[in-house]
């Protein structure tokens, strides 16, 4: 058995690709996995009984990669259909990539491969922020509030989701499903994830190219009130309320800071 400090056997990492009427963007993602040096990967489709040709090029893509594997029926959202990938995934990593995501290089899970050791159970990296014509607009760090730590822990997610779920590789046996009806369902998951975590490891790159515009970007009311439901219940409402305000706080300086410039 390989120490803590010892890289692991070679790991699989699960990757889930959550699909709706997304033929434009479907193929992208797509290649982004299948260009990867690392050839451990499974890469599981979900697939929310599209009305396009989405279904038929998963159909397609089936063909020129092992372990893929998809499903394609009705689903309540987002979050409910990244839960189904994650009951038939089998990896010993899970990653959540969503249609118009894609993995930034073709080296991204070769090396965070070899940085997994016996006790690692999270893995994350910078995010790279690209519009709809896949032009990059800056990082994660440099455009919004959200600065990436060196070191990262639970509790630092008192202050806001500082990695984003597509930037954030975590343990199967570690990952429950999502929250029901709550837009920031995804932050909830990484909380609760880092608690049991025993190794949470900064990959130092760029792992993601995000293509702005999210759920919870296009309902903001929503999705605040979401968040402090979630920073509630891992924080306490005390808590939860200064560090609103203190949100509030940053997120007006940053407006002021970059006007003009783009920003997230």
């Amino acid at each position: 058995m390989p120490t803590a400090d010892q890289p692991a056997a070679a790991p699989v990492f699960t990757i889930i690709t959550v699909v709706y009427n997304g033929e434009a963007d479907l193929p992208g993602t797509m290649e982004s996995v299948r260009r990867q040096t690392y050839p451990h990967i499974e890469y599981i489709f979900v697939d929310g009984a599209s009305s396009d040709n989405s279904l038929q090029l998963i159909r397609d893509f089936e063909k020129t990669m092992p372990r893929v594997r998809w499903i394609s029926e009705p689903d309540k959202g987002l979050y409910d259909a990244m839960s189904k990938g994650l009951r038939i995934a089998t990896g010993d990593f899970v990653w959540c990539l969503n249609s118009g995501d894609h993995i930034h290089d073709p080296g991204v899970l070769e090396k965070m491969a070899a940085m997994v050791t016996a006790d690692t159970d999270v893995l994350y990296g910078e995010t790279l922020l690209v519009n709809e014509a896949r032009e990059p607009i800056g990082t994660m760090s440099e455009l919004s509030t959200r600065k990436l730590p060196a070191k990262l822990g639970w509790r630092d997610f008192l202050g806001g989701m500082l990695v984003v779920h597509q930037a954030f590789i975590a343990r199967r046996s570690l990952a429950p499903m999502f929250i029901e009806d709550n837009l920031c369902a995804d932050y909830d998951w990484c909380i609760r994830i880092m608690k049991k975590s025993r190794r949470i490891a900064n990959t130092g790159f760029v792992t993601t190219d995000y293509l702005m515009g999210g759920i919870s970007k296009q309902r903001h009311r929503q999705s605040l009130r979401d968040r402090f439901a979630v920073m509630r219940t891992h924080f306490g409402l005390m808590p939860a309320l200064l560090a609103h305000g203190w949100i509030v706080i940053r997120a007006a300086v940053h407006r002021f800071r970059r006007w003009g410039k783009p920003r997230y």
